[in-house]
């Protein structure tokens, strides 16, 4: 079993279009995608932090109110040899088109069911519970 050195955590939001099709996000540098969310602010909920980081990553409207948690799944983080990520996931209703944030965002993607390969080991965990 492989050490961990420790666990990041990253509170997401799950978009899923009629076909199945998840939205994904992919950071600068990074060669899998994520869903989209980061790590949380002091005095932040794991459901603000996730519609700030969707907003700032995707230019989506989510009310953090209208959240609903769906899943919380552990797994390997990504480009971080020896540390987890614990991702909360949430869905809800989202305003906009998605489009790459400025900063840290090259690529936003519709990624198909049979294309979940694409996204980081941890995200294909959840996405494999139903979330």
């Amino acid at each position: 079993m492989t050490e961990v050195s420790g666990t990041v955590v990253a509170a997401t939001w799950v978009s899923r279009r009629a076909d199945g099709a998840v939205l994904g996000v992919r950071p600068h540098g990074a060669g899998a995608f994520f869903l989209p969310g980061g790590v949380p602010e002091e005095g932040e909920t794991y459901a603000e932090a996730a519609a700030r980081e969707v907003f700032e990553e995707t230019g989506i409207v989510v009310d953090a109110g209208a959240l609903r948690e769906v899943a919380r799944v552990t797994g390997p983080a990504y480009g971080r040899p020896g540390w987890a990520v614990l991702l909360v996931c949430f869905e809800g209703p989202g305003v906009g088109e998605p489009v790459a944030g400025p900063d840290e965002i090259a690529e936003v993607a519709w990624i198909g069911v049979h294309e979940h390969d694409r996204f980081a080991d941890a995200v294909r965990t959840a996405l494999g519970l139903g979330c």
